[in-house]
């Protein structure tokens, strides 16, 4: 038991919203205290005037200092860092496209209400002691396998570290230990599913209940998608590695939204350009506090990531607040012709086509200074009854909606199955060759 309660947290899953709002103060006090032992937060709260006694309750909130990735990569490598460098069991680091990573420290308190919170995820999800879990996500510096690897073995299951890519060895996996629940990001289980199709083989046969996809953006479209091919329930998971990775929301059995845990993660939804809080069910920029991390406290986190709060109570009873799916990082959106797209909404369409297989691509141009849009979709295996007229009129068809979708003309060229690149993890669904 770590803080007094199971390996699910129980406790703070059943926790009346009177009695969860009162736990986030004491915890938001708490984290600011151990924040200024940084030597970021030390120097940020003595430039902004802040007395970590001003915090008394949930509310100051508003007192604090956003932070952001660049706040985390200016203090890299330990600039971040709360505790004794001894107190620290494991690292984390972003990709570190821009030169400087990002590092995310865990004491072993951390590490194990991480591994609290993804049992408590798997748990809500529907898994048991009983079941045989397959993660088929990366390990290494990467959140994501190790975060639900810890929390299936929390809960007793029987875990199988598979890790990324070799399609034939997961299927064989699959069948041989009678893997009923699996960890993957969207387009690698659409990857397996198309492979299996190709084969002649039925993903159905694979006995799968259970699916937790994350790790990038993927639209309502694909789940229903992926669970009419394979027949499992797809359960949406949220996280990003300055949080700890997965576990900061999930979906119940209802897949109406995904709770966050709020005993965790302080929720703020901001207006990314003026920075105020927006109404409630508005979209805007997502905003999140630790509230148990001890090795290294983060402070109003801008994730970038479009989202919005769900105002109803949820048919499974559980008090703590829903976000919508989230729309997309408002740094991933693109702007064609002056107009704001996200490239979810590109997948809605393609998505809704039984024709089209799972991989696509968006590719931007610039012709005679006027942006062109392409994407490149893949035939379903198996959908090409050798008609080009019937060919020539589904693309005609997609062309029509994609415009409707975003308001201007967009190019559709149709490849054969397995044309595209297939990526084992986060998939690249976006090729910007404007700037070149």
């Amino acid at each position: 038991m770590i803080d007094g309660v199971d390996k699910t947290g129980t406790f703070y899953e059943q926790m009346p919203r009177n009695e969860l709002e009162s736990f986030q103060s004491k915890a938001l006090i708490r984290t600011v205290a151990r924040a200024a032992q940084s030597q970021y937060y030390s120097n940020k709260f003595k430039e902004n005037g802040l007395d970590v006694n001003d915090i008394k309750s949930r509310d100051d909130i508003v007192k604090l200092p956003f932070t952001t990735k660049e706040d985390l990569r200016l203090s890299y490598p330990t600039g971040m860092l709360a505790v004794s460098p001894m107190e620290v069991v494991r690292m984390h680091t972003s990709s570190g496209t821009t030169g400087k990573p990002t590092a995310i420290f865990h004491s072993q308190e951390d590490i194990d209400n991480w591994s609290e919170l993804m049992a408590r995820c798997l748990a809500m999800a529907g898994a048991t002691a009983n079941d045989v879990f397959q993660n088929m996500t990366g390990y290494g510096l990467f959140t994501g396998g190790l975060g639900l690897h810890y929390g299936a073995e929390r809960l007793g299951m029987w875990v199988i570290p598979a890790g990324a890519g070799n399609t034939t060895r997961q299927i064989m996996l699959i069948r041989d230990f009678g893997v009923n629940v699996i960890h993957a990001t969207p387009s690698y289980a659409m990857h397996v599913a198309e492979r299996m199709v190709q084969d002649g083989d039925d993903p159905r046969s694979l006995g799968i209940k259970i699916a937790v996809l994350g790790a990038e953006p993927y639209s309502e479209e694909m789940r229903l998608k992926l669970q009419d091919l394979y027949g499992f329930t797809a359960f949406n998971s949220y996280g990003l590695s300055e949080m700890n990775g997965p576990g900061v929301g999930f979906e119940c059995p209802y897949q109406n939204g995904m709770h966050v845990w709020e005993d965790s993660y302080l929720v703020e939804v901001i207006n990314p350009e003026t920075l105020q809080p927006v109404a409630e069910g508005e979209v805007g920029e997502l905003v999140l506090t630790t509230l148990r991390r001890k090795a290294m406290p983060i402070i109003r986190y801008r994730t970038r990531d479009l989202t919005r709060v769900l105002p109803d109570e949820c048919p499974c009873s559980r008090k703590h607040i829903r976000l919508a799916r989230m729309l997309g990082r408002s740094d991933d959106m693109l702007i064609v012709r002056g107009v704001n797209v996200f490239p979810s909404q590109i997948e809605e369409v393609i998505m809704q086509h039984s024709w089209i297989g799972g991989n696509y691509v968006i590719y931007l141009t610039r012709k005679e200074s006027l942006d062109q849009m392409v994407v490149k979709v893949e035939i379903a295996p198996g959908a090409f009854d050798g008609s080009i007229d019937t060919l020539r009129y589904r693309r005609t068809e997609l062309q029509h909606q994609l415009k409707d979708q975003v308001g201007f003309n967009v190019g559709v060229e149709v490849m054969e199955p397995g044309s595209l690149p297939v990526s084992e993890g986060k998939a690249k669904r976006v090729i910007d060759e404007r700037g070149v």
